[in-house]
């Protein structure tokens, strides 16, 4: 079996700011929900059986605690931060599971949830849908991979090397020292990308990193950024895979969908979960 896990944040944002433009500016309430729903049944459409999404119920984390300069929900829309609750309740209605993340991160959860599910063996590979860069610390061979898409583009093992110039498992290392715009850490001063690929090739983790490469303050503050960029994957959010499957949308289904303002989702919902049964194949 294949599963999918979804960053519900970014689709959210993707949605939003997709639909804003195609409307010259003008939001419909709880568009980018809609926008969202019809995304992932499109996903069950196409074949998708076992799927989850994680979602950032508030934008800041633990990790605002340990640097002053992370992101936090200042500056995001008004208009777009009051459809994250509503987009949270509407999953959970449509037979999706959902995990709002409060104390951690969205990407946190899907970290998590992949290394779950990566452990069972029934699982044949673990897709995580986001271009977020710190996912990349995730994928495992052709096994676990990331999915970029806006770009189109499938991350094995293979293309997060080529992407970043080191392996998987060190992209926290490789983050800690380019830095992460995203997410509010500036990085070591001095260090680029293709320097910080030839240290980390070089002496693997910052942790092995001799004094003469980078000692002091600026060691600290590496090791500081490190820990921002690495994701909490030992949360447990689920005990077993068949959680993850895509049920027949709650009988508080259609009520949603007329609250969201999109008719066509409850009938849209039902027949997914008609296909995910087996009576009716799309």
């Amino acid at each position: 079996m294949i599963v999918d896990l979804v960053d519900g944040t970014y689709e959210l944002f993707r949605q939003f700011y997709g639909r804003r433009r195609a409307m010259g500016g003008r939001d419909r309430p709880l568009g980018a929900v809609a926008g969202v729903l019809h995304s992932l049944l499109q996903m069950v459409e196409d074949g998708t059986t076992y799927l989850a999404v994680a979602t950032d119920h508030v934008i800041e984390s633990f990790r605002n605690d340990l640097w002053p300069g992370y992101k936090t929900g200042a500056g995001v829309d008004p208009a777009l931060l009051a459809q994250f609750e509503p987009l949270e309740e509407a999953i959970g209605a449509i037979g999706i599971a959902v995990w709002p993340m409060v104390e951690l991160e969205a990407d946190d959860a899907l970290a998590a949830a992949a290394r779950i599910a990566a452990a069972d063996d029934a699982v044949t590979q673990v897709r995580i849908w986001t271009p977020d860069k710190d996912l990349g610390q995730c994928v495992q061979g052709a096994r676990v991979v990331q999915i970029d898409r806006r770009a189109q583009r499938v991350l094995n093992a293979d293309a997060v090397r080529e992407r970043f110039g080191v392996e998987p498992v060190h992209i926290p290392d490789f983050l800690a020292l380019v830095g992460d715009s995203a997410d509010g850490y500036p990085g070591i001063a001095g260090i680029g990308r293709v320097t910080a690929a030839r240290l980390v090739e070089r002496h693997g983790p910052i942790e092995d990193f001799p004094p003469d490469v980078l000692a002091g303050e600026r060691r600290n503050r590496a090791l500081l950024f490190k820990d921002l960029a690495t994701l909490r994957a030992g949360v447990e959010l689920f005990g077993a895979v068949d959680e993850l499957r895509f049920r027949r949308p709650g009988p508080e289904f259609a009520e949603v969908a007329v609250r969201i303002g999109d008719s066509r989702l409850a009938g849209r919902a039902a027949a997914a979960a008609e296909r995910v049964s087996g009576s009716v194949p799309l």
